[in-house]
């Protein structure tokens, strides 16, 4: 369930300024999405002028990005994140719904690991309260009892059909998407924890407490906002 709106220029924008945030010698997550797509070309183009940068994928997607655009490819096994740049679905402060692109597992680990975790974004995806459905990713035999445990915390399980083939989508890791409706979500964090609690659940979408910066991009330049 990728997200729509914003345009291409302020997206640009938010890129392209959380790149230049990046200092030489740093490791980066590098996330998945659309707006995050900028930064990494953006730290693509600064590799090519001398910076010294290692990079750490939150996706196949962004793997293939980083590698065409010149930057060093690692995993958490080998460093952990200085700063990690990526996007979100929808963003109410500093807490965010991501998953849009079904990387959210991965996103969170990454993201997580980072000392300073950056997103970037347009103005659509600001608002006051969190709505968006949420991403769980399952594993392919838990569908039927995690749409149950949804049901029972007041929320609408929906199976994430695949684009252009038949059947779900598939993640990274081999697993399955539930995208569930809560409608105006109160206590992100309370639902969370409760959405981490359900068998077969590998991760939610909610990021609640992890983003230290927003960044912004508008036609007209970037609002930067820091926890």
């Amino acid at each position: 369930m990728k997200t729509t709106g914003g345009s291409e220029a302020a997206k640009r924008a938010a890129g392209e300024r959380a790149a230049e945030l990046v200092e030489d010698g740093a490791v980066v997550g590098l996330g998945t999405g659309s707006t995050a797509a900028h930064a990494i070309r953006a730290l693509g183009e600064r590799v090519g002028q001398g910076l010294d940068l290692r990079g750490i994928p939150t996706s196949y997607g962004s793997a293939d990005l980083a590698r065409e655009a010149g930057i060093e490819l690692v995993t958490l096994d080998d460093a952990l994140p200085d700063v990690t740049i990526d996007g979100a679905d929808q963003i109410a402060g500093f807490d965010l719904i991501k998953g849009g692109g079904a990387a959210h597992t991965r996103e969170k680990l990454v993201d997580s690991a980072a000392k300073r975790f950056v997103v970037v974004a347009d103005p659509s995806k600001e608002v006051e309260s969190l709505d968006h459905p949420v991403p769980l990713e399952v594993l392919p035999s838990a569908r039927e009892p995690v749409s149950r445990a949804v049901a029972g915390l007041g929320g609408e399980a929906e199976l994430r059909g695949a684009e252009r083939k038949d059947g779900p989508v598939v993640t990274d890791n081999g697993n399955l998407v539930l995208d569930c409706d809560f409608g105006r979500i109160e206590s992100p964090a309370e639902l969370g924890d409760e959405l981490s609690a359900i068998p077969g659940v590998l991760e939610h979408g909610l990021f609640v407490g992890l983003a230290d910066d927003v960044l912004v991009g508008t036609d007209g330049g970037v609002e930067e906002r820091r926890r």
